[in-house]
């Protein structure tokens, strides 16, 4: 692996920060839906699928076990 490289986050630890983030979001979702309305619904819906997408992005599509 290049030395670039490992100072790089993974794709996959990018989409747990985002995914963390939208969790920590609904502990406070009631007020974030009186200040911002439909708009925190929207920003949350946005942070899960961000997240999903970097940790879906970082999965091998190759099958796993043994090569035949």
């Amino acid at each position: 692996m290049p030395d670039n490289e490992s100072r790089r986050p993974s794709n996959f630890l990018i989409g747990n920060i985002f995914l963390g983030a939208a969790a920590v979001m609904l502990f406070f979702f009631v007020t974030l839906w009186e200040v911002l309305g439909v708009f925190a619904l929207l920003m949350w819906m946005g942070l899960a699928a961000v997240g999903v997408y970097f940790i879906v992005k970082d999965k091998d599509i190759n099958p796993g076990g043994p090569p035949n």
